[in-house]
């Protein structure tokens, strides 16, 4: 095996919300620690972000989608060569690409598996628009072995943390439980800011509710509260994940049938809600088998201080909140910087998947590799 020396990645991701592609230049070492060197916020053209949305509501044609897979790709190199402009170029670029359809569950058709998941942002055209090699589909592998494509950022997690809970809240929540008690193993709470977000356009016509302003002025129905919680997803064992191929556009607009009338206590239930799913998926499924001293909040739900308060209020008390920042780790970037950590395992042929957190038969190397 070839010996491992440092790594400069440029590690590309763009979640459920599609707000931007976050690129994040970092330099990975040996010992599997990573360092951010810069990182940018790069938005898709108004034009792309729309088809997106079309292509999550199934509004999209075959044609459309084979273009939107390159357009895509050209926006991730273009982010990629903003830093390559001032920094040079990296000796790769690790890109999860756009989840356009994400399919975990164990069915059959004809006895052949329909277990899927399908990232967009073609690595081939990355690769040529930025002369670098380009890794990419990393989820494909661990559902071929068994998993269900996700979570991946668990394995970044294990190297970086020790006894806590590491806590996304991007457009889905998802956790990561590390713990001398066990395995790592991780899940996908449910709606993060997904639900809200969808909200926030409709009614403010705002992509997002910025610092939880909108849901500090509204009031929470405890009794929708209530009914949403109900949902069978939040029962559900783990190793499970969603998307919103399950928490659509059509299950946001039905449980809107019974939602207060008040627009900002529509926003500030829903907030409560993610809080809420995330501290009860905690009793249910986390605390029984692994003892945690804190939970690590990262992605957009970090900046919202209505949904950090309702945390605070949700959580046990003697459990500290904390932040990626406070581990110096960016809030903003560390899931452009796990995928850059993963793209220097599968350079390196290490194994970067994390069975106990997928279900996956065994540790197997994720990602393919497009060359300029």
């Amino acid at each position: 095996m070839e010996e491992l020396e440092p790594k400069r990645i440029i590690g590309l991701m763009s979640g459920t919300s599609c707000d931007s592609i976050d690129a994040g230049l970092c330099t990975v070492y040996p010992d599997l620690t990573c360092e951010l060197v810069k990182g940018i916020n790069y938005s898709y053209p108004k034009s792309v972000r729309d088809k997106i949305f079309k292509a999550f509501s199934n509004q999209i044609s075959i044609e459309e989608l084979c273009q939107l897979n390159f357009q895509i790709g050209e926006c991730f190199a273009d982010a990629s060569n903003v830093l390559i402009e001032e920094f040079g170029k990296p000796d790769l670029i690790s890109s999860h690409g756009q989840t356009i359809y994400h399919y975990p569950f164990d069915k059959k058709e004809e006895n052949l598996s329909l277990k899927s998941t399908f990232q967009i942002g073609e690595s081939s055209v990355i690769a040529s628009k930025t002369g670098c090699m380009t890794i990419s589909n990393f989820r494909e592998n661990d559902i071929a072995h068994g998993g269900q494509g996700a979570p991946l950022v668990c394995f970044a997690d294990k190297h970086w943390f020790k006894n806590s809970a590491i806590q996304n809240i991007g457009g889905i929540s998802n956790v990561t439980v590390v713990s001398d008690d066990c395995l790592p193993f991780g899940f996908d709470n449910g709606c993060g800011n997904l639900m809200i977000d969808y909200c926030m356009r409709k009614f403010y016509n705002k992509t997002y509710d910025k610092d939880g302003e909108i849901a500090q002025s509204g009031n929470i129905s405890e009794y929708w509260l209530n009914c949403l919680l109900e949902d069978e997803y939040y029962f559900e064992t783990p190793p499970k994940t969603t998307g919103r191929e399950y928490f659509s556009e059509k299950y946001i607009e039905n449980i809107l049938k019974i939602a207060p009338p008040e627009k900002e206590d529509i926003i500030a239930t829903l907030t409560a809600l993610t809080a809420k799913t995330i501290a009860q998926s905690y009793e249910r499924f986390v605390y029984p088998c692994a003892h945690i001293n804190q939970v690590v909040i990262g992605g957009g739900g970090a900046y919202n201080k209505f949904m950090m308060k309702m945390l605070r209020k949700y959580l046990p008390k003697h459990i500290e909140l904390k932040t990626h920042d406070d581990f110096g780790i960016s809030n903003n970037y560390k899931e452009a910087m796990a995928f850059a950590l993963l793209g220097y395992c599968t350079y390196y042929r290490i194994p970067n998947n994390v069975p106990s957190c997928t279900g996956a038969e065994k540790s197997v190397v994720l990602g393919k590799i497009s060359y300029p």
